[in-house]
């Protein structure tokens, strides 16, 4: 009788188990609502306050990070409540290998990036409140937003304007030299990953595949309006690259250059965020 007592306990135990991982499997399973090539994408959407998603419409900007940033480091959350005070909704993730989303940094690749990005746009294309999108992207993030605004552009779709921060198109003339950031490698046959500041990875992919870029090939396919926003004591990103933005753009482009501004944003903040905001009005 003991026996068959104990027996019914622990089958009571394996099926609680069972449960409760199939349980948690599940819920992480919906934590997920886009998927990119290393797995989950991680999200925040910031609406403005009142909105009602059921019945008002509204544009949204897509906002995407630089390298070893996330959704959640400035300037994004600030950019994101101040898009929100004008009207405007956003939607701000974390990359592949980055913040909360799934995968490894040392796989992430440019073109895994962009994936990333044109799955995101999918989902807010499927949003029934979203009226117009727009695209922002910050120092790698503007490299992203710029060649996924430029592949959508070819297939008849995409952003209707897209702003780009510091836009970080140096990437490649990086990796084609050998040196990225403190960390140097050799360009033609590079390890299978460095450490930037020993710890931040980057694979041998990134690196041999950033070398054969065509940045600006594959942006100037957009033809919206583009604002490209850079400050003067950008220690990281040279002015050129937004300069050359601009030269890729044409007239459909406008640089404004925020005097003792920094890379991360942080000087000048309330004025750069002005600046976004004033272009996404005219979604």
């Amino acid at each position: 009788m003991a026996f068959i007592i104990i027996f019914v306990i622990m089958k009571a135990l394996v099926i609680s188990v069972v449960l409760t991982l199939a349980s948690v499997f599940s819920v992480q399973a919906k934590e997920y609502e886009i998927q990119g090539p290393q797995g989950g994408i991680s999200f925040k959407i910031s609406v403005p306050q009142g909105f009602d998603t059921q019945n008002d419409r509204c544009p949204m900007v897509i906002l995407m990070h630089g390298i070893f940033s996330s959704k959640d480091y400035n300037p994004m959350p600030a950019i994101a409540k101040g898009l929100a005070k004008a009207g405007i909704a956003s939607i701000r993730f974390d990359f592949n290998g980055h913040g909360k989303s799934e995968g490894r940094m040392e796989d992430m690749t440019i073109e895994k990036e962009i994936a990333d990005a044109i799955a995101v746009y999918e989902y807010v294309k499927g949003l029934p409140y979203v009226s117009e999108i727009g695209f922002l992207g910050h120092s790698q993030g503007g490299v992203i937003a710029s060649m996924t605004a430029g592949r959508l552009a070819q297939k008849g779709e995409g952003p209707k304007s897209l702003v780009l921060i510091a836009p970080g198109s140096v990437i490649k003339e990086a990796c084609q030299g050998g040196k990225f950031f403190n960390a140097t490698f050799d360009p033609a046959d590079p390890p299978e990953f460095i450490r930037c500041w020993g710890f931040m990875k980057l694979g041998r992919e990134y690196l041999l595949s950033t070398q054969e870029l065509d940045i600006f090939g594959t942006a100037e396919a957009f033809k919206g309006p583009v604002r490209i926003i850079h400050g003067t004591k950008d220690s990281i990103v040279p002015m050129w690259c937004s300069e050359k933005y601009k030269d890729t753009y044409g007239d459909a482009a406008e640089l404004v250059v925020i005097d003792g501004e920094n890379h991360t944003i942080t000087c000048r903040r309330k004025e750069v965020v002005g600046e976004v905001v004033e272009f996404f009005k005219m979604l």
